[in-house]
């Protein structure tokens, strides 16, 4: 207590408000740490981190208001005080939900969400001049009038508007981080009905404040599952890059190119065939970099045909054979055609006729596609090896896993040859 022996006032402080402490420490503390670390993260971008600048900001005055408010309330009526920090609170919480709105649409103005926070600000303001909104009594006590739900209403509609973006979230490509915005605004609803039903109690800070500080926690871990996953596109797209050079190998397109320049001199036409051959395959490569998702295995099919006319060109001892009895469905880009290849690199070109075969068809629910050659086989056990013999197996294998959920079995006799079943499970046909 004051003037007690060792005992700051700052200590006597918090013995006589201790409550009003304990209240304050968590919020508070949750703030100053989201500050430190939205000020320190590289990661986000300018403009999100602007808004959580913003978001900080508004939630710690909302703190002070409940704290003012709720010492205003007692003792003798302070009428100006009270009613100014009551315009305030009712003010300053549409605002808080229209910022978390930033942040799940950042590049949306939400020009409407701000011409209705700035109606509930203008009836709020009445309270200085009128009873038509609130009125503090000669008790000191708050008193509602015919406007007092205004703030509610206006939350209320921004909260169906938040929600409404929230669940757009659950898209196939961010279902897994839309469930943070979700449990927010139901953290807020919860709040709204605690404060309906215990808010004539005597407390330092509003549950809706708790929880607003709590979900400006959970949108800055919303934004950081965002990076996340934004990570992972370019990490997907930096590996179709990869992917890409490893299906145009310099001995490819010199070769091509030699056997181009040599059917010039005996079959011109032959020639400006395999030229326009060639350069079809180099632009569905080139294309294959800006498609994300699944292509339809038609065009993988067209693309993979492409390539095969060239190589039989190239080494008139080997012939591909087509038998596609099941086309309609989609798959990764640059999956058939690698397994091709493989087949003619590694495999036939030691036969004095070599023979790939390609089949597809449906099985139990599943599009299987195979591709069986006759040619030198290999040890199945050495593919995860990391030389570049089995790149295009390896990397088939884990693009048709983590794109969509399929599987690749490799079965190879030494001296007899190679066959490799790719699996996609089945499911409706999508435009990509």
């Amino acid at each position: 207590m004051p003037g007690e022996p060792g005992v700051t006032g700052l200590e006597a402080y918090l013995r006589g408000n201790y409550v009003e402490t304990l209240a304050l420490f968590p919020a508070v503390t949750m703030l100053m740490l989201l500050a430190f670390v939205v000020h320190n993260d590289q990661y986000i971008r300018p403009d999100q981190k602007r808004t959580m600048r913003w978001v900080i900001l508004a939630v710690f005055s909302l703190i002070v208001q409940n704290l003012l408010e709720y010492h205003l309330a007692e003792g003798e009526v302070k009428w100006l005080g009270r009613t100014l920090t009551s315009i305030y609170g009712y003010s300053i919480r549409p605002v808080i939900l229209i910022l978390f709105m930033r942040i799940v649409e950042p590049r949306k103005r939400f020009g409407a969400a701000w011409a209705l926070a700035g109606v509930n600000a203008a009836v709020s303001l009445t309270a200085l001049f009128s009873r038509i909104c609130f009125w503090i009594g000669e008790d000191n006590h708050y008193h509602g009038g015919p406007l007092s739900d205004m703030c509610l209403t206006v939350s209320v509609i921004l909260l169906f508007w938040l929600f409404g973006l929230s669940v757009h979230m659950f898209a196939p490509n961010r279902r897994k981080e839309a469930w943070v915005p979700v449990l927010a605004l139901v953290l807020i609803v919860f709040a709204i009905l605690m404060d309906d039903n215990v808010g004539g109690m005597a407390q330092p800070v509003s549950y809706l404040t708790i929880s607003v500080t709590i979900c400006s926690v959970a949108y800055y871990i919303w934004l950081h599952l965002q990076f996340v996953r934004e990570h992972e596109q370019a990490l997907h797209a930096e590996q179709r890059i990869q992917i890409m050079m490893t299906q145009i190998q310099p001995h490819f397109l010199f070769n091509t190119i030699a056997t181009i320049r040599a059917l010039c001199r005996r079959d011109a036409d032959k020639a400006g065939e395999v030229a326009e051959k060639f350069g079809d395959y180099l632009r569905q490569n080139l294309d294959s970099l800006n498609i994300v998702g699944l292509i339809p295995f038609k065009k993988e099919l067209e693309h993979t045909k492409i390539y095969a006319e060239i190589e039989m060109v190239r080494f008139e001892n080997i012939r591909v054979e087509w038998d596609i009895q099941d086309d309609r469905f989609n798959l990764p880009p640059l999956t058939l055609q690698p397994l091709v290849e493989n087949a003619i690199r590694h495999g036939v070109r030691i036969r004095e006729e070599g023979i790939v075969r390609v089949s597809s068809h449906a099985r139990d629910g599943a599009h299987e596609i195979e591709v069986w050659d006759n040619g030198k086989g290999f040890d199945v056990s050495r593919i995860r090896e990391s030389d570049g013999s089995h790149i295009g197996l390896r990397n088939v294998e884990e693009r048709i896993r983590t794109m969509c959920g399929g599987k690749l079995k490799i079965e190879s006799t030494i001296g007899e040859g190679t066959r490799v079943t790719m699996t996609i499970p089945g499911r409706e046909e999508k435009e990509t």
